[in-house]
């Protein structure tokens, strides 16, 4: 058991802007003040940097939190492509390298960051147990998995946890990982549930974005589709402030109503932020706000597609 809101750390290692270790260290400290106890991180973000920035916080303390980490994306350190490895050599090496970044030998949940096409999920699965067995890990995760492909692992063992990008402008799992994932028992772990800060209280400037930000080039922030995007958040923002709240914990919000079974990590190296995140857990949603935020924002309202061509390349569709 953890807390509802979970706390995205790919922003510790640079993904929407530079930050340091005493500002990402601020940020954990925060959460834990909050009761958020739920970190989410990987392998390559920052290429080991947000792994090592929460260990040099907690320093071998696992019980300050639960940590979940992901491998099977690398990249090559000289053209800085992108590739995905299940296989159970890699797995394991870069397992045993996440641990050793994070100060401990143990992590409560392990992700499959994206598929391997040349590897079965049945044969990633019995990889996935057998770290189970040696104590290395607790549960087991994949990322941007199809409904079809969860099916395939469930049959083969337990999922503790299924990540894909969920928020107001990203519903594909609406059409049917949110509910596969309550039928058979699995958390759903939503993703960039503000919309990779375009729900922020601050309107994001795409003229300022390195070619590090994973938002560069992407065609929701990008002409004439972004400021298509921020017209329609615009409208969100004035029911949110007419609510008496922030448009952060309004897209929270909204997020936790979607199922009991959902754990939104926000991504943010924040504390205020952090605190506006954590302040959705006591909205006091109600049918009626439901119905007028999709009044505001329907379902397919967002211009653009959430990821450019390349960045596709991993996710499973299954509509």
């Amino acid at each position: 058991m953890v807390s509802e809101i979970g706390l995205g750390c790919w922003s510790f290692a640079g993904a929407y802007g530079p930050t340091d270790e005493a500002e990402s260290h601020a940020t954990l400290k925060t959460a834990l003040d909050l009761g958020i106890d739920f970190l989410d991180t990987a392998n390559v973000y920052g290429m080991g940097v947000s792994e090592k920035t929460i260990g040099s916080f907690i320093k071998g303390d696992t019980n300050k939190f639960t940590i979940a980490t992901k491998a099977g994306i690398y990249r090559d350190p000289e053209t800085q492509t992108r590739g995905f490895n299940n296989s159970r050599e890699h797995l394991t090496a870069e397992l045993d390298k996440s641990l050793k970044h994070l100060g401990v030998d143990h992590v409560a949940l392990y992700y499959i960051h994206r598929r391997d096409p040349r590897h079965e999920i049945e044969d990633v699965m019995e990889t996935m147990l057998r770290f189970k067995e040696q104590g290395k890990i607790g549960g087991i995760g994949f990322s941007e998995i199809s409904t079809g492909s969860l099916r395939r692992a469930c049959d083969v063992g337990p999922v503790m946890a299924v990540q894909n990008e969920y928020s107001l402008w990203s519903r594909y799992p609406d059409l049917g990982m949110v509910r596969t994932c309550k039928e058979l028992g699995v958390a759903f772990v939503p993703f960039s549930p503000l919309g990779r800060g375009v729900f922020g209280t601050k309107v994001p400037d795409p003229t300022t974005f390195s070619e590090g930000d994973f938002r560069y080039n992407t065609p929701r922030f990008t002409e004439p589709n972004f400021s298509r995007n921020v017209a329609k958040v615009a409208e969100f923002k004035a029911l949110a402030a007419d609510l008496g709240t922030t448009s952060i914990t309004l897209a929270m919000a909204w997020c936790l109503a979607r199922g009991e079974h959902l754990l939104p990590i926000p991504g943010t190296r924040s504390s205020e932020h952090l605190r506006e995140c954590a302040a959705s857990s006591e909205f006091p949603m109600t049918d009626e706000i439901m119905a007028k935020i999709d009044e505001v924002l329907p379902v397919g309202w967002a211009f653009g597609d959430r990821y450019t061509r390349l960045q596709w390349l991993g996710a499973e569709g299954y509509c």
